[in-house]
């Protein structure tokens, strides 16, 4: 597939959305931006939320790691299984008993301002730096695969790739978001089906005799109990996936925000209950085709594409759907595939950027109504540059699998909302609100120091995903160092 078929595709893609935008769009009012008027069809969230969790990070990257972890990225998942229905039967009540626009506004109702915007910034560091992960991953293969033949410097295409996003989502904002997510996770779904068809055709496989193949086994074991030392330990992987759900999920205005726009608590909960056993087999689809990819490239010897010198196994996926001469239906399905998968996420972090910064910093909703639009424009122009800024750093300091960076950093700025969280839910204690900052960011550095010990030094443990509760439990007692009296 050359560059300029690509441009033509991508162009066709976003005139799609566009046009979505403009009907989803009309009034253009903060409501819909915000909350959609709270009329979404819990169906709907629930499909499209699918594609938004799994994000171009899932698309590519997690084919990528199977070759170095095998399956066991499942056992995160399953975790994450677990922790989608502690969000629908714990986190979504309270946030529909409390009518809240930003979840966060529950730390200003049970805690006070400090927590209240202390919440909201881990947020925003959290979702800026998430929200620039995926998109550095869609961005890096436009690059390669596109805009590096007509010599066009990454920085341009990082500024083109939030643009489109701009566009699309500047009026109609969540309301908007709902209905194209629903069409992007469905072009996701059927580039990956389409593309294990077609790889496996080519090997002369049926699905059936790839599964059940030596080489599949080669990749495919899935639990992993042989040392509990080891950083992929299923009891590690599986509290670490728990927790990165609660967090990364529950407590992240990004996902929340969608659920939000269901028009009962009931809708809301359907939502996520079913969302989480989809999700599951989804993954597990992904995984298959990361597996399928590498002995496909082992039969053709092709060799990982290398970005900045060093092979990035991220790339196997986009060199394999475009260069290995499959076909221009395999490269079409993938580009879709990876455009869909990529904005899902990067569109809905945008907005709910823009949505908590007006409401948790700004209080849009007690300024003057003539100047709440204008300011919701401003800063959704603002959180858009800041993206751009963000995504250009990683292309210089970014070195390892997108999804374990990614999972990493979570570890360190979603621990502070989880300790929150849970101290304001499971206790009755009132807190000196003016000291929760200091209790965060201490418990963000320690965690940062227990994350970087080396594993010689811990008998050989290797410290793994377990650094989001361990951050969350140092917040909890940090807070109730602080508190003052039972409410």
């Amino acid at each position: 597939m050359t560059a300029t078929q690509i441009l033509i595709l991508i162009a066709a893609y976003f005139g799609v959305l566009i046009l979505i935008s403009h009907f989803t769009g009309k009034n253009d009012n903060n409501v819909d931006f915000f909350k959609a008027g709270k009329k979404s069809p819990w169906y709907v969230v629930a499909f499209g939320m699918v594609g938004a969790s799994l994000s171009g990070v899932t698309f590519i990257s997690v084919p990528g790691w199977v070759e170095s972890s095998q399956f066991s990225y499942l056992q995160v998942v399953f975790g994450y299984m677990f922790g989608y229905f502690v969000v629908a039967y714990v986190l979504l009540p309270i946030y529909y008993r409390l009518n809240v626009t930003s979840i966060y506004e529950y730390l200003l109702d049970r805690f006070g301002v400090v927590s209240h915007k202390t919440g909201a910034f881990f947020f925003f560091v959290s979702r800026v730096l998430g929200a620039a992960f995926r998109l550095f991953l869609v961005a890096i293969v436009l690059q390669q695969f596109v805009f590096d033949e007509w010599h066009v410097p990454f920085e341009i295409t990082v500024v083109i790739s939030i643009l489109l996003i701009w566009i699309y989502t500047n009026k109609g904002g969540i309301k908007t978001i709902v209905w194209t997510d629903t069409l992007q996770t469905l072009f996701m779904i059927v580039s990956v089906c389409l593309s294990i068809y077609f790889i496996n055709k080519a090997i002369g496989w049926s699905f059936s005799e790839f599964l059940a193949s030596e080489d599949f086994k080669e990749y495919s074991k899935v639990i992993f109990t042989d040392s509990f030392l080891d950083r992929t330990h299923f009891i590690k992987s599986f509290l670490g996936g728990m927790f990165i759900t609660i967090s990364m999920t529950g407590l992240d205005q990004d996902m929340m925000q969608k659920n939000l726009t269901c028009k009962t608590l009931k809708d809301a909960q359907k939502n996520m209950v079913s969302f989480s056993f989809v999700l599951v087999f989804v993954t597990a689809l992904f995984m298959a085709l990361g597996a399928l990819l590498f002995i496909y490239s082992k039969a053709n010897d092709i060799t990982i594409p290398l970005m900045d010198g060093s092979p990035k196994t991220d790339l196997l996926f986009p060199e394999i759907a475009l260069n290995s001469g499959l076909g221009l239906t395999v490269a079409v399905t993938f580009m879709l595939g990876l455009i869909a998968a990529a904005y899902s996420s990067a569109d809905s972090a945008l907005t709910s950027l823009t949505t908590s910064y007006c409401v948790d910093f700004l209080d849009i909703e007690n300024r003057p109504i003539e100047l709440q639009k204008k300011l919701r424009k401003k800063v959704h122009i603002i959180m858009s540059i800041v993206l751009v800024l963000v995504i250009i750093i990683f292309k210089h300091v970014l070195n390892k699998n997108v999804i374990d960076s990614l999972l990493t950093v979570a570890g360190y700025t979603y621990g502070p909302l989880l300790g929150l969280f849970a101290f304001g839910i499971f206790t009755k204690f009132k807190i000196n609100d003016k000291l929760v900052w200091i209790v965060a960011l201490c418990s963000v550095i320690i965690t940062a120091i227990i994350g970087n010990i080396p594993s010689e030094n811990l008998g050989g443990y290797v410290v793994g995903y377990e650094l989001l509760p361990i951050n969350g439990l140092l917040t909890f007692l940090g807070l109730i160092l602080i508190r003052s009296k039972k409410g």
